[in-house]
Parts: structure tokens; C-alpha cells; sequence
């Protein structure tokens, strides 16, 4: 059934199906007609009174007559008397021109698509011997008949009473077609019974309903049966139709997601004033997170699910589900094919990511942006453009490249810092294809290229800043030193690259020999990462471990982060074959390790 709006003011939309009241569309709004009484001149007009007598027998009345000018306030009826409150002016009435044209029409045109769901006329003349309802759906564009009346509705309209017509499913009814009352004899028809048994949010119900104009049409009028009782009233005025009531019944289309309705967009309405309340307005103040006119689709964030009426049967309410946009978008569009692959758990992809963030729910940064994970994935300000080198860095056509989480910039040769904006040591000359390798032993100038430190075979200051530290060449020395160190790893590397973080590097190295590990390790041929651990502010680390060198390399692995270290304690030098031979002799002999 359709729910009410409640008196206490509160949305009965919480958790449930809902509906805007229902009142009568017809109030504040024009009625049309194809003619009005004394429109042109003053007309005179008669009519009877025939009402239920003694033991249930019609009682007829005298004739009355009197005038109708449309100029005249007190003997104007025009069409919008039909429309005003039948409590307060119980009175009034519509009445046609009088003459020898039969058919009338009544027309009352909507602003906008409502539901409709019953009609009762109310007549001041004899009701019709035959009449249609019909309905638009189209703005006047195209008509359906909803209802035929006919006292003989097989002679009227070729129809057996009850069946319904096979091109538009309406169907004839002769019990509200009788001449008698003469008066007050009413037209109902209702748009959906039993309620109970339809969901009035249906697509079915709703394509029952929906309407956007209502036209009555008056086919054939009849006499009061008084009439002929009465010596000489055969030739007084009575052809006319006159309407107390047309109390059209709906309310506004929200497809169960609105209990509250406003004026619609462009609505201007006529000279007709509804009394207090009664108007029936067309915008929909839509709840369950959907928007639009009749609340027919979700709001702009919330089609992660598909969008659907509410159940009227259950009052199942069906609200639109928001998408997962981390805050970085402002509306999103649904995906069949996702909800599809999701097992219809998830169908919402994100529309034009804010923030410097992309992907399916804006949970990426964009190329050339890095996660700063001190602040809230939500914040505005999470993503943060890489502070890479435009010279030293590696381009792509999206821009620079640097971690998504870290923000450190991927280096071309020989480059190294955070941003890509220095050579390592042992390289200079920074440029676009990156930075050359020193034509020395130790280090060089970074701009020039120049050597800092004199070659010397037997005692080598190698890649260091003479202020800032000093790096001496290791030596193997005694076996029983080496012995002692237990070191976790001994290898034979070449390196590849190295990055500065600030306070460490990591070298990218490729195992050539495994010459010695800790029982506990399973190091295996393949790429490596070392982590010196005396990266100075001036790129100086001990021992040295120039990118494209070869070298033998012992050291400690930090159990706690799984690094393998690189330090003072380390034994690294240049690779040469005798020294393999060497090493391994000392292992095996002298530290009895296999």
C-alpha cells in the first residue's frame, strides 16, 4: 500500500519504503474546457431534483430555472469551480454552454509525470449515458483510454461489459451511467485494486499510473427522468453538463523514495488557489541517497549498486549504496560488467579523481605523485608531486617516476640522492643520459671530473670528500681475523646502481658466486640489495661500491630488517680470481666452514 507521510513531522522514509500523501492533483491547478455557460451572453438554463423518496422510490422536484453569465461573478460556473474545496464551497459548480453539441470535454493539464490513482466526479446534471476516461503519459502527445461508461456499453462500444478492449486493456462499465439521481451522481474509477496484492512501485503499477494529463471525455448527455412527468418540460433548456467536484486523486511520482514534495522546476501556477496544504507538488525530496525529479536514479556518489524502486509490498526502502572513493571524487557511474565480476557485490567506478589520484576507486596517485603515508589516504593533500631532477631522473611520457609510497625518484647511471639531483661517487658530469664514470681510482669532481686523490697501488684513499671521511682499502690480513668476524655472507657481486636515501644507500647488486653464507640464510644466485649504512649528506660511504665494479664482499645480516649490511666491519674489495682462491682457502681450512 502506499505510505503516508506522518503527522509528527519526522521522515517515514528511515529505513523503509515511502511516499509522498495523496491529495487531489486537480486543486490549484486549470481545468479546460471545451465550453463554459453565458461564456458569450447571458444563457438560461433549467434543471431537477430527483432524490430517493419513500421506500427507496425516486422523488422528483419541480423545475427550476435560472441564468448563467461567465461576466458575473454570481452566475459565473467556470471550470475551476470543480476544483475548489467541495467543504467550503459545497455549491459550485462547472456547466457547459447549452445547444445541440453533445460531447464535451474536460482536460486537466500536469506539469510533470504523478501518480495517479483514483477519479470521482461529481454531478450537478445528470451524469452521462456515455463517457471515456483517458490518459497521457506524453504531455498530450498521445492518448490511452483507461475506462469506458455507457449504459450499453456492447451498443456504445462494441464491448461486453467487464472484458477488456484488446488494443489498450480498458474495459466497460454501465454502474455509474444510470440518468438516475439527477443530481449529485457520482464517477469513480480506480487506477489499481486490490493494493495489497501490487506493489505500487512496480514497474507495472507504475506504467498503470503515471500520468501527465487526464481527459474526460462526455460522449452523450441524458434527461432526468423528471423531465418527462412534467407537462411542458420537454421544451425547457436542460442540454447542458454541469460538475460539482472532479477530484482527480494522486500524488507525486518518488518511486517510494520521498515522503516530501516541492514546487517543480519551472512550475508556474495558475489563478486557481488550492486551499492551505492541499496543493500537490511534482518535485520529489528524494531520501535513500537517490536524486532526480521522481528520485529515478541515485545520487551522483552512490551507484555502487544498481538503482531500484523501493518495495511497496515490504517496504524493502533499496538505497543506493555510496561508492568507495576515498574522498577524492564527487560522483561515480555504474558498472554492470564490475557488479557482474564482483558477484553483484560492487558495481561504482569513480569519475574524474580529485587530488592528484586515479584508479577505480581513486585509490592511486597519479604518475609523477607519491603516497605520503603520514597523512590519512583521505586527506586532500595525501598525494604529493615527486621532487625529482629533470636531468637526472628517468622520464616517462606521463612525467617523472618515483615510488609510489616512498617518493624516491628512479635514477639514470651513475646519478644518485633522494631526487636525482647529484652524481655518486666515482661519477661526474651530470647530463641527459646521466653521469660518467671517474677515468680514476678514487674519487673525482662531480662538475669537472678532475681526480682528488693521487693513484697508489699499495695504499688507496678511495671515493671519499677529504672533509668529510676517509675511506681506506681493506685488507685481508690475518685468517684469524677474518675467522673471527663470522661473518653471515660472503659474495662475489657486481654492482649495478646505487640510490641515496639519506641515511643509507641501497646498492643493487647481482650475485656472481656465492662463496660462503650463514646456515640459516638461502642466498642464491640472482639480484641482491645491500645497505651501506655511513651515507653521509655529501655521498661518501665506507667501504666503496662503485656501480659497474666487480667486487668480494663480507658483511652481517641485520636479523631484525632482513638487510644485508655493508659497514666498517665489512670486508669488501675489487674481485680477482686469485683472491677467490684465497678467501675460499680461508674459510675452509683456517674457519673450518663449508
Amino acid at each position: 500500500m502506499l505510505v503516508l507521510k506522518s503527522p509528527g513531522g519526522h521522515s517515514r522514509c528511515l529505513d523503509r519504503a515511502c511516499n509522498p500523501g495523496i491529495g487531489n492533483l486537480a486543486a490549484g491547478r486549470v481545468l479546460h474546457t471545451q465550453s463554459v455557460c453565458g461564456s458569450n451572453s447571458s444563457e438560461r438554463f433549467c434543471f431537477f431534483k430527483q432524490t430517493a423518496g419513500p421506500r427507496g422510490k425516486p422523488s422528483c422536484s419541480a423545475a427550476k430555472c435560472a441564468r448563467c453569465n461567465a461576466a458575473k461573478p454570481a452566475q459565473a460556473h467556470p471550470a475551476s469551480a470543480m476544483s475548489d474545496s467541495s467543504f467550503r464551497h459545497p455549491d459550485t459548480w462547472w456547466q457547459s454552454a447549452g445547444g445541440l453539441e453533445e460531447e464535451e470535454a474536460l482536460r486537466l493539464d500536469l506539469e510533470t509525470k504523478f501518480l495517479f490513482t483514483h477519479l470521482i466526479l461529481v454531478f450537478r446534471s445528470p451524469r452521462p449515458a456515455a463517457m471515456l476516461l483517458e490518459r497521457s503519459q506524453d504531455f498530450g502527445r498521445t492518448w490511452r483510454t483507461l475506462r469506458y461508461f455507457a449504459q450499453d456499453c456492447e451498443k456504445m462500444f462494441g464491448l461486453a461489459e467487464g472484458l477488456p478492449l484488446e488494443e489498450d486493456g480498458a474495459t466497460c462499465t454501465s454502474k455509474y451511467s444510470a440518468a438516475f439521481p439527477c443530481t449529485r451522481g457520482e464517477v469513480i474509477y480506480r487506477g489499481l485494486s486490490p493494493w495489497r496484492s501490487v506493489d505500487p512501485y512496480g514497474l507495472a503499477a507504475q506504467n498503470q499510473l503515471t500520468v501527465t494529463n487526464l481527459r474526460v471525455r462526455l460522449l452523450q448527455r441524458q434527461q432526468c427522468p423528471c423531465q418527462t412527468k412534467h407537462p411542458g418540460a420537454a421544451s425547457l433548456p436542460t442540454d447542458h453538463y454541469a460538475i460539482y467536484d472532479f477530484v482527480v486523486k494522486g500524488s507525486c511520482l518518488c518511486n517510494g523514495h520521498a515522503d516530501h514534495c516541492v514546487p517543480a522546476r519551472g512550475y508556474q501556477p495558475g489563478p486557481e488557489k488550492a486551499s492551505k496544504g492541499a496543493h500537490v507538488h511534482g518535485k520529489c525530496v528524494c531520501r535513500h541517497n537517490t536524486a532526480g525529479d521522481h528520485c529515478e536514479r541515485c545520487a551522483p556518489l552512490y551507484n555502487d549498486l544498481p538503482w531500484q524502486a523501493a518495495n511497496g509490498i515490504m517496504g524493502t526502502p533499496h538505497e543506493c549504496q555510496k561508492c568507495k572513493c576515498n574522498d577524492h571524487a564527487r560522483s561515480c557511474h555504474f558498472s554492470r560488467g564490475l557488479w557482474l565480476a564482483t558477484g553483484r557485490r560492487r558495481g561504482g567506478v569513480c569519475d574524474h579523481c580529485l587530488h592528484n589520484t586515479e584508479g577505480r576507486h581513486c585509490q592511486n596517485c597519479k604518475r609523477g605523485f607519491y603516497r605520503d603515508l603520514s597523512r590519512p589516504k583521505t586527506a586532500p593533500d595525501s598525494c604529493k608531486p615527486c621532487s625529482c631532477h629533470p636531468v637526472g631522473s628517468v622520464l616517462s611520457a606521463g612525467g617523472t617516476i618515483c615510488g609510489p609510497s616512498t617518493g624516491e625518484c628512479a635514477c639514470k647511471p651513475g646519478v644518485g640522492g633522494p631526487h636525482c639531483d647529484k652524481c655518486i661517487m666515482g661519477y661526474w658530469g651530470l647530463h641527459e643520459y646521466g653521469c660518467r664514470p671517474c677515468d680514476c681510482t678514487g674519487d673525482c669532481d662531480p662538475y669537472t671530473g678532475d681526480c682528488k686523490v693521487p693513484f697508489n697501488m699499495h695504499h688507496a684513499m678511495l671515493f671519499c670528500a677529504a672533509e668529510k671521511c676517509e675511506c681506506l682499502e681493506g685488507t685481508l690480513g690475518s685468517p684469524k681475523w677474518f675467522c673471527v668476524a663470522k661473518f653471515d655472507y660472503v659474495l662475489v657481486v657486481k654492482v649495478m646502481s646505487a640510490h641515496d636515501k639519506g641515511s643509507h644507500a641501497e646498492v643493487e647488486a647481482k650475485i656472481k658466486k656465492v662463496l660462503q653464507q650463514n646456515p640459516q640464510m638461502k642466498i642464491q644466485h640472482g639480484n641482491v640489495t645491500l645497505f651501506p649504512e655511513s651515507w653521509t649528506v655529501r655521498g661518501c660511504t665506507c667501504p666503496i661500491l662503485n656501480p659497474g665494479d666487480e667486487y668480494v664482499v663480507a658483511g652481517h645480516k641485520n636479523w631484525k630488517t632482513g638487510w644485508l649490511m655493508v659497514n666498517t666491519r665489512s670486508f669488501v674489495k675489487p674481485w680477482k680470481s686469485s683472491l677467490g682462491h684465497k678467501l675460499l682457502h680461508v674459510i675452509r681450512k683456517d674457519c673450518g666452514r663449508r
